[in-house]
């Protein structure tokens, strides 16, 4: 399924697999139960308001993105210095090179 059909309690999960923390790390992150963590991703209820700002702290995305405004992750880059912002753009820039070829080619791997 494309990440962008996703709900938000597939997009926490994803994020939190993807950052390889189990929902306690999570939830210890948040300083809230493992079972509230596992009640977003299994759909039963929503995170509060401010949980969904502090998801977005904790992942790197932007607010709309988790809940499903914005149909691509964005990283947030305010707690990084010029030379770290820079880096980041050069590994982007690298990849998207690398997949372009990889299409040119036939190729599926990255």
């Amino acid at each position: 399924m494309a990440l962008e059909l996703y709900h938000i309690s597939e997009r926490i999960k994803h994020l939190r697999e993807q950052q390889g923390m189990t929902q306690a790390d999570l939830a210890r992150r948040l300083q809230l139960s493992r079972s509230s963590v596992n009640g977003w991703e299994m759909g039963l209820f929503l995170p509060s308001t401010a949980v969904v700002v502090e998801l977005s702290k904790v992942f790197h995305v932007t607010t709309d993105y988790l809940l499903g405004l914005e149909q691509n992750a964005s990283l947030r880059t305010d707690n990084l210095n010029e030379k770290e912002v820079a880096t980041i753009a050069t590994l982007i820039h690298l990849l998207q090179c690398r997949i372009s070829d990889n299409m040119k080619e036939g190729s599926t791997d990255i």
